[in-house]
């Protein structure tokens, strides 16, 4: 259940993520990870720093136009356009820090523009004390976090009958991947599923065919969680058919920050109506496996 720490730091200058330290420290050792936190995509600067170097900003009109950096207009901008994306290589930018491209990127996030964000951090590495961010960080009261873990259970869940090798289904037979998708969604938003007629919140009920278990546990991680730890829970959830269970499938669903300014890789990333981007394991008995990945309707499909 350790799948943490990870930090929270208020008022971060961003030019700190383009230190000479901080890049040979994080960015080039490991898999660093940021994203500015309580912004909204649509309307706010949001910042992101991926494992592979690219510091993205996606930026109002206005505070691109004072940065003087090159970025492009937001594909989600309509006839008028009101955001722009930049986007940084650190790793580029590190290999020559007397460059003109490094001295105006500096310039620009100390001088020009200073822009200053509420960032959520995280940092693997293999081996590494976990103190490290903490030292780089400590003028500026960097706080360490760990994920929220609640473990619960429900009680004669009706589930859908699921076949490995059937992905679509088959009628009568199993129920598909994008029943199971929509099922799950109620089952975590704590949705009845009876479809009784004086249910007014919902009329969903369970595909068919379906089958009634007895206790159905549902553990809810939230907090800033890099993949490799994600990676060694989908290892565990594989074990978990090491000795012979009655249960057929397990599933490992991973939402992603609804404000982030990027979905998969360094595709774009938009709010639109919900901020949906998601993917979900689904790990059966046998070993096969479905991987189900999913985004809002605007955005980019996944790779």
């Amino acid at each position: 259940m350790k799948t943490g720490p990870y930090y929270f730091v208020k008022d971060l200058p961003l030019h700190e993520l383009i230190t000479h330290e901080f890049i040979n420290t994080f960015v080039k050792k490991g898999s660093c990870y940021a994203l500015t936190y309580n912004t909204n995509i649509d309307e706010d600067n949001t910042v992101a720093l991926l494992p592979n170097g690219k510091l993205i900003l996606s930026l109002d009109k206005d505070t691109y136009e004072e940065t003087g950096l090159q970025g492009r207009p937001s594909q989600y901008s309509g006839r008028k356009v009101m955001k722009f994306i930049v986007s940084i290589d650190l790793m580029d930018l590190a290999s020559n820090l007397d460059s003109k491209k490094y001295g105006r990127v500096s310039w620009s996030f100390k001088e020009k523009k200073p822009l200053k964000f509420d960032f959520l951090l995280a940092w693997h590495q293999t081996g590494a004390e976990e103190s490290v961010m903490m030292s780089h960080f400590s003028d500026y009261g960097i706080q360490e976090r760990q994920p929220d873990v609640v473990l619960g259970m429900v009680a004669e869940l009706r589930c859908p009958v699921l076949r490995s090798g059937q992905l679509g289904g088959e009628p009568g037979a199993a129920c598909g991947a994008r029943e199971l998708l929509d099922w799950l969604g109620a089952v975590f938003s704590h949705t009845e599923l009876n479809n009784e007629p004086n249910n007014f919140i919902s009329t969903y009920c369970c595909p068919q065919p379906s089958t009634v278990v007895a206790k159905a546990y549902l553990c809810t991680i939230t907090g800033f969680i890099l993949p490799e730890k994600i990676h060694l829970l989908l290892e565990q959830l594989r074990h978990y058919f090491d000795e012979p269970k009655l249960a057929s499938w397990v599933t490992l669903s991973v939402q992603g920050f609804a404000d982030s300014p990027v979905s998969w890789r360094e595709n774009e990333h938009s709010f639109g109506k919900g901020g949906e981007h998601l993917y979900n394991f689904v790990i059966f008995s046998n070993q096969d496996y479905w991987l189900q990945m999913a985004v809002g309707a605007d955005d980019d499909c996944p790779p």
